[in-house]
């Protein structure tokens, strides 16, 4: 069956890094675009990240851009976001999404990592 495991999360401080992975099994990993997403409490799911099926391209929020990196290796079924300089506003439960087409709706969802920033 469809699997997607999210790790990596975990508490950090204001200005950390974290890394976080989703390692996918049950479909054919190379040919789906993957997306990272966040969901703070009282807040509606949002897109933080996108990379293509490639790894060619890839799309960011504009809230983390510059701060935050999605990587994918299809070789090991793995999608990868490097988080950096994190604020606290960053807190919320992060999910890894498999989709058809960066525009297409999500697919396959994990179950999520919680990430919270505090001092």
């Amino acid at each position: 069956q469809v699997q997607l495991v999210e790790s990596g999360g975990g508490l950090v401080q204001p200005g950390g890094s974290l890394r976080l992975s989703c390692a996918a099994s049950g479909f054919t990993f190379s040919t789906y675009a993957m997306s990272w997403y966040r969901q703070a409490p009282g807040k509606e799911r949002e897109m933080v990240a996108t990379i293509t099926s490639t790894g060619g391209s890839r799309n960011y929020a504009d809230g983390v851009k510059g701060r935050f990196t999605i990587s994918r290796d299809n070789a090991k079924n793995t999608v990868s976001l490097q988080m950096g300089s994190l604020k606290p506003d960053d807190t919320a439960v992060y999910y890894c999404g498999a989709q058809r087409a960066t525009a297409g709706p999500i697919r396959y969802w994990g179950q999520g990592t919680q990430v919270t920033v505090s001092s």
